[in-house]
């Protein structure tokens, strides 16, 4: 995929929409807040805009058919509708999105959903069950990134247009290949990929058969209740109040994302007033700001894991002694007392806590010794050299530094690789790398979610049409892959809930992957901000929702 800067530009129509005067000073005032100096000081922020300091060097694309990083799942939740949301105060209760109401079949296999009358996309066009099932049925045939998610219910190219199908103005059917637990396939459907776009306007804007995906990679089509203005790669992002939204109307008139990467600078344009919120703060920078009456903070247990995973193409690293020794290679305590204080917490299985059957079993910790022992086995004593894919952002550097040091005590020389999130993960995606360092939220609040990452992987070939994180490791698990199939089809809860504490444990022993920390997401904002609450996936912290006084 293209790392190039993508622009919309406010003198022609932008994101298929007209351009008025309003959008023309819209897109100089959100050029002037890109553009100033740091040290120069300005006036506060308009009180109908917040500005937010984030790193967002990660999004690729704004076409939810395809956009699966973090940064972009933020927009996505703020900008998209779907089906169903899951409520960010219970993330195991359902609410409804553009459907009334839902209902399966006796069999387990057909999903009925019946839709909100007189709901608007922002172009103005009517939104009906036909630009759901389209949204649906175009997620399965562009196929990409996140496709999976609708994919693993037998869903694909050749059958999608009669599985998915509108059956009236505002009803639905979607039918799967087998009776799966039916909190798992609703939950799916809160994902991103299952994101409504406007119809009409992605086909009038369709080049040679694409289904608009050349376009709606730096477009917007959707009805939520912001909508997408700009996006300029590694600089800013431009959200604007929907007033066609059917729901409770955006209290920012805009949202403005600054991209700034170094966690001091985002301390000090907060102090100053310069920007609203700082979303990227270091323990140390939220320490500064513990004294200051005008900054407030918020934080939430975050559906992300952090880890780093071995290539098991490399042959050193596919033995595995070497993969369990990497285990005993980390300080964890160090880094949860330091490098990740009050922004995560360790935690070593790969289901973050919150998800149903999650671990909390932490049995590794720093043991250079046992570690020395496993080389030897494995034919090491003296150690090897190896390298690292790193994106360059806090707190992952200082955490990779600091494995770095405690692998050298084994005698394994770690090479960093630094690198922003498009060149890493366009790496990683290749499974060209040695060692990964990353993250993974959940992208539907079902243990599912993360197992179907994790732990399977049912085709290990180069060419295969489904690169889970298991696979881009080359992780061939055809035995712990059927497990995690046989888990998602578990309809009695508790039971499904021992399967996924048996696949990690049995994860946690043998897997490629050294799992480090949970997230706890934490925001730093202006005392006059009102109602922030992050949510505990990408694309559930709400700015919609967020005021100021």
């Amino acid at each position: 995929m293209s790392a190039d800067p993508l622009h919309t530009v406010s003198d022609r129509p932008v994101l298929g929409l007209p351009v008025t005067r309003r959008s023309v000073a819209l897109g100089a005032a959100a050029g002037l807040l890109a553009a100033a100096a740091p040290g120069l000081a300005r006036a506060a922020t308009p009180k109908d805009t917040l500005v937010v300091a984030m790193a967002f060097d990660d999004i690729i694309s704004l076409d939810p058919a395809e956009a699966f990083e973090i940064s972009a799942g933020e927009l996505m939740g703020n900008c998209y509708e779907r089906l169903l949301r899951f409520d960010v105060a219970d993330p195991s209760r359902l609410v409804p999105d553009v459907a009334k109401s839902w209902a399966v079949s006796a069999d387990g296999k057909t999903y009925t959903f019946e839709l909100k009358p007189g709901l608007k996309f922002a172009s103005g066009n009517p939104l009906a069950a036909e630009d759901v099932a389209f949204s649906l049925q175009r997620a399965v045939i562009l196929d990409k990134q996140p496709a999976f998610i609708l994919t693993q219910f037998g869903l694909g190219k050749d059958n999608v247009k009669d599985k998915v199908k509108a059956t009236g103005p505002l009803t639905l059917t979607l039918e799967t290949d087998k009776a799966y637990a039916p909190t798992l396939v609703y939950n799916c459907l809160t994902a991103n990929v299952a994101s409504v776009v406007d119809k009409k306007l992605v086909l009038a804007n369709e080049a040679a058969g694409d289904l608009g995906y050349g376009w709606l990679k730096t477009h917007y089509a959707g009805s939520g209740p912001m909508k997408i203005r700009e996006w300029r790669a590694n600089e800013i992002v431009t959200l604007e109040r929907n007033d066609n939204f059917g729901g409770p109307k955006s209290k920012p008139a805009r949202v403005i994302y600054r991209h700034i990467k170094e966690s001091a600078s985002q301390r000090l344009q907060l102090e100053k007033g310069d920007i609203d919120i700082a979303r990227n703060l270091t323990p140390q920078d939220l320490e500064a700001l513990a004294g200051n009456k005008d900054i407030k903070t918020t934080a939430t247990p975050k559906g992300s894991v952090y880890y780093f995973s071995l290539n098991q193409k490399n042959p050193i690293l596919a033995k595995p002694e070497v993969r369990e020794a990497f285990k005993w290679l980390v300080d964890y305590d160090a880094i949860g007392a330091t490098l990740i204080k009050n922004i995560g917490v360790v935690h070593q299985s790969f289901l973050p806590i919150g998800l149903l059957g999650a671990s909390k079993d932490k049995p590794y910790k720093l043991d250079v010794a046992k570690a020395k022992a496993l080389l030897a086995k494995a034919g090491y004593p003296n150690g090897f050299k190896v390298t690292i894919d790193m994106r360059n952002v806090q707190p992952v550097q200082g955490i990779t530094e600091a494995i770095q040091q405690t692998l050298k005590q084994a005698g394994i020389e770690l090479e960093i690789l630094p690198g922003d999130g498009k060149q890493t993960l366009t790496k990683y995606r290749a499974r060209t790398h040695d060692i990964y360092i990353g993250n993974w939220g959940c992208d539907y609040w079902d243990p599912h979610t993360n197992a179907d990452t994790f732990t399977r992987n049912p085709d290990n070939s180069d060419d295969a049409k489904s690169k889970p994180l298991a696979w881009r490791n080359a992780w061939d698990i055809p035995e712990l892959t059927k497990k995690s199939d046989a888990a998602a089809l578990e309809r009695d809860g508790t039971k499904r809930a021992k399967m996924y504490q048996d696949i990690q444990a049995e994860f946690r022993k043998t897997s490629p992957f050294v799992m480090l920390y949970q997230q706890t997401d934490v925001a730093a904002y202006r005392a006059n901000v009102e109602g922030l609450r992050l949510g505990p996936t990408s694309d559930s912290t709400y700015l919609f929702a967020v005021s100021k006084r």
